[in-house]
C-alpha cells in the first residue's frame, strides 16, 4: 500500500523561524484578483522537494499559517480581504496568526501583514480519513489592505477548463527533502501536469474522492508543510485557484501525485459561509 501524508508541517520536527515584522504602510486598493502585481517566473523542471525559490512577491495570496512562537505548520490562499482558504486537517485556532506578504521567513525586514484570527470554519462533511472535503476558511480579524505584494486568487469556476496534462504551479515553505524534513526559509515553487483521477488512482492505493483532483507524478511535488496551499492555473492571464494541497506520498516522492482539494466541488459551500459571516 501507498501511504499518503498529510503535508501539514508539525511544529516539533523543525525549528521555526523568527518573524520581523515592521508595520506596513497601506496603499490604494484596485488589485484585481489573480494578477500579480509582481511577476511570476516559473521553470517547468521546478519542484518544491530540491527547491527552487519563487520570485519574491510574485504569489500575492499565499499566506503563513503560524502558531503562537512565529512556526509555520500549513500554507493558505487570500480569496477576499478578510477571508483564507485552507485545509481542514490544518490545526488553525484563533490564537494562530496568518501571515501575508513574506517571502523570507528568516528577515527581519520584510514588510508583511500579520493577521489575527476570528474565525476557523471547517467543512461539514470532511473526512480526515478519506481526506475528502479537505478544505477550511479562515476569517481574519481585520481586512487586508491590498498592496503591491498581497492580493487575492480568482476561485475555479465551472466555465474553466483545466484538463490533464495541463502545467499549474503549487507554492509553500514546506520541506524540501521529505527524509530530513529540511524546511527551506524562502517560498518555493514547482511546476506539476494535472493528471486524470483514473490514472491518479494507479498510484495510489486508497479510493480518490470526487471532491478530489490530483497533480503532479512526474519529478516534483508538494511536501509537509505546504498542506492548506495552492495550486493556481494560468489561462488569459489570470491565475485561478484550482485546488487546496491536501495529502501526497509520505516520504514526498517525486514520482507520485499530490492530492488536492477541488475548489470547484466545494465553491458553493465557501460562497455560502462567506455571504452568512
Amino acid at each position: 500500500m501507498t501511504l499518503l501524508w498529510l503535508l501539514t508541517c508539525v511544529a516539533i520536527t523543525r525549528a521555526a523561524y523568527g518573524c520581523g515584522v515592521p508595520a506596513i504602510k497601506p496603499v490604494t486598493s484596485g488589485f484585481g484578483c489573480g494578477v500579480p502585481a509582481i511577476k511570476p517566473f516559473i521553470s517547468g523542471h521546478a519542484r518544491i522537494v530540491n527547491g527552487q525559490n519563487a520570485v519574491s512577491g510574485s504569489w500575492p495570496w499565499q499566506v503563513s499559517l503560524q502558531n503562537r512562537t512565529g512556526f509555520h505548520y500549513c500554507g493558505g490562499s487570500l480569496i477576499k480581504p478578510n477571508w483564507i482558504i485552507s485545509a481542514a486537517h490544518c490545526p488553525v485556532r484563533t490564537f494562530h496568526v496568518a501571515v501575508l506578504g513574506m517571502y523570507d521567513r528568516a528577515s527581519t525586514s520584510e514588510a508583511r501583514h500579520v493577521k489575527k484570527i476570528s474565525k476557523v470554519i471547517i467543512h461539514p462533511l470532511y473526512n480526515n480519513e478519506t481526506g475528502a472535503h479537505d478544505v477550511l476558511l479562515v476569517k481574519l480579524s481585520t481586512p487586508v489592505v491590498y498592496d503591491d505584494r498581497v492580493s487575492p486568487v480568482c476561485l475555479n469556476a465551472s466555465s474553466d477548463d483545466f484538463s490533464a496534462g495541463f502545467k499549474c504551479v503549487t507554492s509553500g515553505w514546506g520541506c524540501i527533502n521529505g527524509s530530513t524534513e529540511e524546511s527551506p526559509t524562502k517560498l518555493q515553487q514547482v511546476s506539476l501536469p494535472l493528471i486524470s483521477n483514473h490514472e491518479c488512482q494507479t498510484f495510489l492505493d486508497v479510493n480518490i474522492s470526487g471532491t478530489m483532483i490530483c497533480a503532479g507524478a512526474a519529478g516534483a511535488t508538494s511536501c509537509m508543510g505546504d498542506s492548506g496551499g495552492p495550486l493556481v492555473c494560468h489561462k488569459n492571464g489570470i491565475w485561478t485557484l484550482l485546488g487546496i494541497v491536501s495529502r501526497g506520498h509520505f516520504n514526498c516522492s517525486t514520482s507520485f501525485p499530490t492530492l488536492c482539494t477541488s475548489v470547484l466541488k466545494v465553491q458553493a459551500w465557501v460562497n455560502q459561509i462567506i455571504a452568512s459571516n
